[in-house]
């Protein structure tokens, strides 16, 4: 898949977890190609979830 395709996505994705979870900001979503490792630890961080539970909710958007 190329970049465009995933930047796309992960859009949309965003869009619908800042609806799901209001305290997600848009620096917390921030997706920085080879970064995404930090992105996920930041939202463990913020939203107390695993790394685990975190992959099941994006995947469920």
């Amino acid at each position: 898949m190329n970049t465009t395709g995933i930047k796309g996505n992960w859009d949309e994705q965003k869009g619908k977890l800042k609806q799901k979870f209001a305290t997600l900001t848009d620096n917390d979503l921030m997706f920085a190609e080879g970064k995404k490792e930090e992105m996920y630890g930041k939202l463990q961080i913020k939203l107390g979830k695993t790394k685990e539970e975190l992959h099941k909710i994006i995947s469920a958007l």
